[in-house]
């Protein structure tokens, strides 16, 4: 059994598909759009086989982000080394995304760090 995708409602559509994209080597599908419940969506795919699914509405009611919730609170990514970890957190940095932590080696073993993407979600970083 594996997750098949994980999908994320969003305010900014193109914004967060391009924001997948270059920093994630992500590669999306067409567009859909269902003109009667004003839902749009793209499905993003990543190497390794997983998918992320952008959803936005028009109905959709904004909700502040506190870092501890209950329900999702992070998506991470194994970019496969502590330099490419260390090499995309100061890219993101350095392009305006805020890090809210390391990179780092965490008193569970994993090196990582923890960046937020343009709407404010959690994303990890590991090796």
């Amino acid at each position: 059994m594996k997750i098949e995708h994980v999908a994320l409602y969003v305010t900014d559509l193109e914004k967060m598909r391009s924001f997948y994209e270059t920093y994630f080597s992500a590669t999306s599908n067409d567009k859909y759009h269902n003109p009667t419940t004003g839902l749009e969506t793209y499905f993003l795919s990543f190497d390794e086989g997983s998918r992320l699914e952008l959803m936005t509405r028009t109905d959709m009611i904004l909700q502040d982000k506190p870092m501890f919730r209950t329900g999702f609170t992070h998506q991470a990514f194994s970019l496969g080394s502590k330099e490419l970890v260390d090499q995309l957190t100061s890219q993101l940095k350095n392009d305006g995304y805020t890090v809210i932590s390391g990179p780092r080696t965490t008193g569970d073993g994993y090196y990582e760090s923890c960046v937020l993407d343009p709407e404010d979600n959690q994303i990890e970083l590991t090796k």
